[in-house]
């Protein structure tokens, strides 16, 4: 086990196009011992979305992932993955992927791209980043293993990334700043892109940065992601500036700054479902 999915060969591989997919427990998320972390399946998405033609030199700027429902967790659920070119121009392309249940094809997660061709033009940018730093394996040996959640098992947040806090902690609320590197696949034997490592922890922003404890007593749950890159990251880093805002009527935002070793890259946000238990 030593990647986040693992692929599986459907009964009819010579006439589909559909790819099958099981989570490794690697992927499960903090809530329930049955159920996937997002950032898994939104690199999973965002990998297929890179994966598709074009009819010029482009790259992704911007991913929405839709979390429809719970991702599942089970050796005999896996999950189909499909993907399409929507708009296939040579300047600006939408491409979509969707991710479902094989069992009884349940739609769970979609993910939606926008890509623009590159070209070998020059813009002056106009910023100066001063890049945060990126704390020490000894001094950030408290948060190598978070302890949030409602049980102990093998799980994404805590035993597939590592993360260095430079502010806050994970379970403690307030804005965080933090590091954090995937240190696995999302499949056998690849490399994670850029974008991958960026999806993988952008997920991790509305819990980082979240306004009420990790008790039970409240929920602050994120039914998307939006991430969007000027540039991919560089190095194996991904940094976390986040923020989360409220307001009355039980619905907030997660807001982050996205940084590698070198500045920044990008924004991310989760629009945010907040309710008392």
């Amino acid at each position: 086990m030593n990647s986040l999915f693992v692929p599986v060969e459907p009964a009819n591989a010579s006439t589909t196009d559909t790819e099958h997919w099981l989570p490794t427990e690697l992927s499960r998320g903090p809530w329930s011992p049955d159920s996937l972390h997002g950032g898994p399946p939104a690199a999973l998405l965002t990998r297929a979305l890179e994966r598709l033609p074009a009819r010029a030199a482009m790259r992704l700027v911007r991913v929405t992932v839709e979390l429809l429902r719970p991702v599942p967790l089970a050796a005999h659920v896996p999950l189909w993955l499909t993907s399409e070119v929507v708009r296939n121009g040579t300047l600006v392309g939408i491409v979509e992927s969707a991710l479902g249940r094989a069992d009884d094809g349940t739609l769970v997660a979609l993910a939606r791209g926008q890509r623009i061709r590159v070209a070998d033009i020059e813009f002056a940018d106009g910023a100066v980043d001063e890049v945060p730093e990126l704390p020490t394996e000894q001094d950030a040996a408290a948060d190598a293993r978070p302890t949030v959640g409602a049980h102990d098992d093998t799980a994404y947040h805590s035993h597939a990334v590592d993360h260095r806090f430079l502010r806050g902690r994970l379970g403690e609320p307030g804005p965080a700043f933090d590091w954090i590197r995937l240190g696995v696949p999302v499949v056998p034997g690849e490399e994670p892109t850029g974008w991958q490592r960026a999806m993988a922890a952008a997920d991790f922003a509305n819990g980082i940065s979240a306004v009420a404890p990790f008790d039970g007593s409240s929920l602050f749950i994120n039914p998307d992601l939006t991430v969007t890159l000027w540039r991919e990251p560089e190095g194996e880093w991904v940094g976390l500036d986040s923020v989360t805002r409220t307001a009355p009527g039980g619905i907030g935002i997660s807001d982050t700054a996205l940084w590698d070793r070198t500045g920044r890259i990008g924004r991310s946000t989760q629009s945010l479902l907040l309710d008392r238990s």
